[in-house]
């Protein structure tokens, strides 16, 4: 595995928000990722991590700039990494072509079809390449990590965790696409990923995992605006999930936030609420 290459760093409420680059062997491309190191970390200290998986069109610095949860993650004493939303640069042709398939999309699954299958593969990117690269390079005590996501990253949040029992200590999200087998952004992307097998396309879609889930106890907690404009438009339904997650029993928090749309805004209001959500469960 590559080392990670420090591409920039700035110190922020004690601690130091850092980007680094590395080369994946998973993605086969130069992949930059973000890590808030509070105080105790720089120090030395092992800290539980806390992962961010953005949604689409996102790099790693969306969360970095606009989520306002380094003062938080400093007070709690978390680490927070997010990697990139996809590959990038490969040339594939129709990898730019649109915001929601390709570059800026890579929805958190592993392609199978021959166009797709032997870059986007950012589910395995993240469980293991990432995940590996962040517990040998930083102070970070390996079986204490959470992971949350906004939108396409709520969605890959959710099926990693449920994906992976015990793997995470907690889970939240934004905003997810929580049953993307049902919804246009989720039918584009499994479709072009996946292939025209529906059947497969399950694996990758939460509603669906969490109706078997058959794994340690899972805190889940989902905020969702009012006003968000996809949610309207069918793209996020989050009813299918809840509904999923009490036919099988698995704790499921929907907050339905008045008058919040999908920017983050929305994220930055809430966000102390889901870091200390995962800090409940880390400091065990």
């Amino acid at each position: 595995m590559s080392k990670p290459s420090l591409v920039s760093s700035n110190k922020i409420f004690g601690g130091e928000q850092r980007v680094y680059s590395h080369e994946s062997s998973e993605v086969g491309c130069t992949m930059k990722f973000g890590v808030f190191l509070p105080a105790e970390a720089l120090a030395g200290t092992k800290l539980p991590v806390v992962i961010w998986l953005s949604g689409l069109t996102c790099t790693e610095q969306n969360f970095i700039t606009k989520a306002g949860a380094q003062r938080v993650a400093a007070d709690l004493k978390l680490i927070i990494v997010n990697p990139d939303t996809s590959p990038r640069g490969l040339n594939i042709e129709g990898e730019d072509d649109s915001y929601d398939f390709g570059s800026g999309a890579g929805f958190y699954v592993d392609a199978t079809t021959d166009k797709w299958k032997k870059n986007y593969r950012m589910y395995s990117y993240v469980t293991k390449e990432f995940i590996n690269l962040i517990n040998d390079n930083f102070p970070t005590i390996p079986n204490k990590k959470s992971i949350f996501g906004h939108s396409m990253g709520g969605h890959g949040a959710l099926i990693l965790a449920l994906k992976n029992p015990g793997m995470f200590c907690s889970v939240s999200a934004f905003a997810p696409i929580s049953n993307p087998i049902q919804c246009p952004w989720g039918k584009k992307c499994f479709g072009g990923y996946l292939g025209e097998d529906q059947g497969a396309w399950k694996a990758y879609d939460a509603t669906e995992l969490v109706k078997s889930y058959d794994g340690p106890p899972l805190d889940i907690l989902v905020d969702q605006g009012t006003a968000d404009n996809f949610l309207s438009e069918k793209q996020l339904l989050p009813e299918h999930l809840i509904e999923a997650c009490k036919s099988n029993n698995v704790p499921c928090v929907l907050r339905m936030q008045e008058g919040y749309d999908h920017s983050y805004y929305f994220m930055a209001s809430f966000m102390e609420d889901h870091l200390k959500h995962h800090a409940k469960h880390l400091h065990q």
